[in-house]
């Protein structure tokens, strides 16, 4: 089920959806806490995953930004969705020269890019297998830096480009390269709905949006206003939700036993953790935190190609030091 595109404005609503309860929870944790390192949606066609990241226009927590002068109040404001184009090129995504100014005033201006304006906002990239390889690395490069420098010729602009990166993809087209996928810190798979009559009430409830959103949306408005409410109290308890030593030594544990090597997999359970807990009103991390977020933050990260070839090296090195003992050592 998807949300048409001049239904922008008055989006499917969240809670409306039907069934994926790892989804939901995936992108709440990602607002409460972009520090998980973002959210990537792998599913076939037509299960939802776009009319879900549109959802979450309803829920979009306020932020604070400094002020635009010296003296002046900060500036207050929601956060936005910034849809990346599938067509986007490069000069698009990172930015570049002002055509209109160059060829009018005879001066170059740099100008941002869409990741210079997806700044403290969420960045959607649909389809994001499909993308210019040299895109999605201007993507990920900014989402890890938190800027973006523009550079043509001798002249060179910086950009913040701090932002939620979510990302969707089907399967069917084409799977990710592994060193982007390990950039996004949680993982959701969308599986099609199981149950008929959960079927069913998608159709049911898809209709009855298209023909009122407005009045569908009603009927979901005081779910979403609270959830909104729930999700900026659990912003601010963030900064105060700490992890206990014995449930650090768990995620530990957990990624030791799974043999993961990305050091990225510990920060996005952890941060997850904190996340959920924080929704929890808790100031303290919790087992039970953990075992909510491990299947989201570790999924997809063991690499059987990548510890076969620290086996071959680990052999090697075996051999090397044997002859630095039996030769340098005499």
């Amino acid at each position: 089920m998807r949300a048409d595109l001049e239904d922008l404005h008055q989006p499917y609503p969240l809670l409306a959806l039907v069934g994926q309860p790892e989804l939901k929870t995936a992108l709440l944790l990602g607002l409460i806490n972009p520090g998980v390192g973002g959210v990537l949606i792998s599913g076939p066609f037509g299960v939802g995953k776009t009319t879900a990241v549109r959802s979450l226009l309803d829920l979009m927590p306020t932020l604070v930004r400094p002020p635009a002068t010296s003296g002046g109040a900060p500036q207050r404001e929601v956060m936005r969705l910034v849809e990346l184009p599938l067509n986007a090129r490069l000069e698009d995504v990172v930015g570049g020269i002002n055509e209109r100014v160059a060829i009018e005033q005879g001066r170059v201006l740099l100008e941002p890019g869409l990741l210079a304006l997806a700044d403290g906002n969420l960045l959607y990239v649909d389809e994001v297998n499909l993308l210019d390889a040299a895109v999605v690395d201007a993507i990920l490069d900014a989402a890890a830096q938190g800027r973006t420098l523009v550079r043509r010729g001798p002249m060179t602009r910086l950009f913040a480009s701090r932002f939620l990166l979510v990302g969707s993809m089907n399967p069917e087209e084409g799977e990710l390269r592994p060193q982007i996928l390990d950039r996004f810190g949680l993982r959701v798979w969308v599986a099609p709905l199981d149950d008929p009559m959960q079927r069913l009430e998608v159709y049911r409830r898809n209709q009855a949006f298209r023909a009122d959103p407005a009045a569908f949306r009603m009927l979901y408005a005081p779910q979403t206003s609270a959830l909104a409410t729930e999700l900026e109290a659990a912003r601010a308890m963030l900064p105060h939700v700490t992890i206990p030593p014995a449930v650090e030594a768990q995620g530990m544990a957990l990624v030791q036993a799974l043999r993961i090597p990305s050091h990225r997999a510990e920060i996005a359970l952890f941060e997850g953790a904190r996340a959920h807990a924080a929704a929890d009103r808790r100031s303290q991390v919790a087992c039970e935190d953990l075992r909510r977020v491990a299947p989201l933050a570790l999924r997809q990260r063991q690499s059987p190609h990548l510890e076969e070839h620290a086996r071959r090296q680990a052999v090697e090195q075996g051999v090397i030091m044997a002859a630095i003992e039996q030769i340098l050592e005499r």
